[in-house]
């Protein structure tokens, strides 16, 4: 998947939400070999690091699998602050049993923040990628 075209890409400093499962909220089960919480803590650790050394201000925002929950923390965080792209993790996105959650996420960020693009990583470490796509350098 390329970079949109100039007239779509969003300005440097458009304010980013960074929405994630919390690593306490998976199940490791069906996980490679060797990664638990803790590991999957230090990596979305890692992450928000790259993303503030890539210069990109983004507010990480880590929810449960309950929808109800998640749809509560998210609309939170949109009425304290105004966000121009929404960044969906893809703990959210790719597991079966998160379509409900993923279907909350998304309805609520298009009725409480209308107009606000979302992107989408697989990995921790694929999100400064995922948010320059969408966002001009």
């Amino acid at each position: 998947m390329g970079r949109p075209t100039t007239s779509t890409a969003l300005p440097v400093g458009t304010k980013v939400l960074s929405i994630g499962l919390h690593p306490s909220a998976l199940d490791y089960s069906w996980m490679p070999d060797g990664v638990d919480e803790s590991v999957l803590t230090a990596r979305i650790g890692a992450a928000n690091a790259a993303l503030r050394d890539a210069g990109f201000d983004a507010v990480p925002c880590l929810i449960d699998n309950s929808p109800d929950s998640a749809e509560a923390t998210v609309r939170e965080q949109l009425r304290q602050q105004t966000f121009g792209l929404a960044m969906i993790g893809g703990g959210v996105r790719m597991l079966p049993e998160n379509t409900l959650l993923f279907e909350r996420l998304v309805n609520v960020l298009t009725e409480e923040a209308p107009g606000i693009r979302l992107c989408f990583n697989t990995s921790p470490e694929d999100t400064v990628e995922a948010l320059r796509r969408w966002i001009q350098a």
